[in-house]
């Protein structure tokens, strides 16, 4: 991007160094269009890494407004500059006027803190090194004074440029204690209710940052219990939820929503045979289904990357997601063209699973295939070993629930519709199994009578 020369003579340093003016305009034109980023954007950049002096003074204003609790805008920004005198400072009025011109887009924004902070790191290494190259000329300095000087600067430098935190035990036993008692004083489940009263009793809910895995054998009811468990959540804390449909349409998705909602049958829903209650009962639900924050993805062969980039999205668009689904995990694609074996690439995607659940610190859950291998035991209920390519899921995921019918009493009418619901793993609670109702003609789950 060209810059005027007036800019450049005024707010450049002598020396062109590594920067980037663009990034930089469009993270404080972000500012002023969401005050809710500003908390977020103060935690991982400094105001040292602006380039220009006078977004380094327009920064540290917004900071200070937000900090005093002010309405942050174009309007309000332009107001406390020229009542404090800092219009000079700036550049005049026409820099904070571009800004407003300025059309930032949020879902990039993270990759332009980025680029700030990596110029900013480059800048400060370029004069580390001249600031050694001079020490090195100096005979009165000994050479292990000069590196222990160097070696204290380039920790500075990493502390500065670095989002990693370390924290002390009485910093987090204080958090701790904080939240023991909020939650003594307002009884409430750590984690997102499934909808299922046993699940919930043995989970305590769906807990942030964990990765979920739902297994089964074809026709179990993986996808139904997950979208049992996406209107669940979605009606209950009104939470946006991703779900990822790699296998089926979004309008399959839809239709299977609806049947569970509106307690019509699939068939009847396909072949359109409806009473005249069945239309005053779908004109209903579907005003319902309507007003949730549901957002489906059909794109097939989807790749982590691409998933990633999706959440990114819906979470600035949004501001927060309630829970991540995706249907299934074997038909994730990978970036990786190194790896050829598919259990090596399934275990990568496992892993950016998980890392996706803390990024965004909300609950992941990923459907799986379960081996042929049961077909061929005696005993058919699943265990942890019949997740296909099993050890990276086992390894990575925090709870895995597995759904099992027992076939051979299909036709008892008393039986034939419960399902076992068997926590196979749970990292930081117990195992077992719970029973769910399953309606095959609404492919619906619920909790058993």
């Amino acid at each position: 991007m060209e810059i005027s020369n007036s800019y450049t003579n005024r707010f450049f340093p002598k020396d062109y160094l590594p920067h980037n003016f663009l990034a930089e305009k469009i993270i404080l034109s972000s500012l002023l269009l969401d005050s809710d980023v500003i908390e977020s954007v103060c935690r991982i950049l400094k105001v040292e890494a602006f380039y220009f002096k006078n977004h380094q003074e327009i920064y540290n204003t917004i900071i200070f407004m937000y900090e005093k609790e002010h309405i942050i805008d174009i309007f309000t920004l332009t107001s406390f500059i020229q009542d404090n005198g800092l219009l000079q400072k700036i550049g005049g009025l026409q820099v904070i006027l571009e800004l407003g011109q300025q059309i930032p887009t949020l879902i990039y924004l993270e990759e332009y803190i980025r680029l700030i902070n990596d110029k900013f790191l480059r800048r400060s290494l370029i004069k580390l090194g001249y600031e050694i190259i001079n020490s090195a000329y100096l005979t009165n300095q000994s050479s292990e004074k000069i590196l222990q000087d160097f070696e204290m600067k380039l920790f500075s430098i990493i502390d500065q440029t670095s989002e990693q935190e370390v924290y002390t035990s009485t910093q987090l036993l204080n958090n701790i204690f904080c939240d023991l008692k909020k939650k003594f004083l307002t009884p409430t489940l750590p984690g997102l209710s499934s909808g299922f009263s046993d699940l919930d009793n043995l989970t305590q809910g769906f807990q942030r940052s964990d990765l979920i895995i739902i297994a089964g054998r074809p026709s179990m009811g993986k996808t139904a219990l997950s979208l049992n468990i996406t209107l669940n959540i979605v009606k209950q804390s009104r939470l946006p939820v991703l779900f990822f449909t790699l296998e089926m349409s979004k309008e399959q998705i839809m239709y299977r929503l609806l049947a569970i909602e509106s307690n019509i049958s699939q068939t009847k829903l396909k072949n359109g045979k409806f009473f005249q209650n069945d239309w005053l009962k779908l004109n209903k639900i579907i005003k319902i289904l309507s007003k949730l924050p549901i957002f489906i993805n059909d794109s097939s062969n989807l790749s982590i990357q691409e998933i990633h980039s999706i959440v990114k999205k819906v979470y600035f668009e949004h501001k927060e997601i309630g829970i991540i689904i995706i249907d299934y995990l074997q038909l994730i694609q990978t970036t990786n063209t190194i790896t050829t074996n598919r259990a090596q690439e399934l275990s990568q995607i496992t892993k950016m699973l998980k890392s996706l659940a803390r990024e965004f610190n909300i609950p992941v859950i990923a459907l799986s295939q379960l081996s042929r291998n049961i077909e061929a035991r005696t005993d058919q209920r699943p265990i942890l070993s019949d997740l296909r390519e099993s050890g990276s899921i086992e390894q990575d995921a925090d709870l895995v629930l597995m759904l099992f019918r027992n076939k051979s009493i299909i036709l008892n009418e008393s039986t034939s519709k419960l399902t076992d619901l068997i926590i196979s793993k749970q990292r930081n609670g117990p195992t077992g199994a719970v029973q769910l109702s399953f309606d095959e003609q609404q492919t619906s789950f619920t909790n058993p009578i």
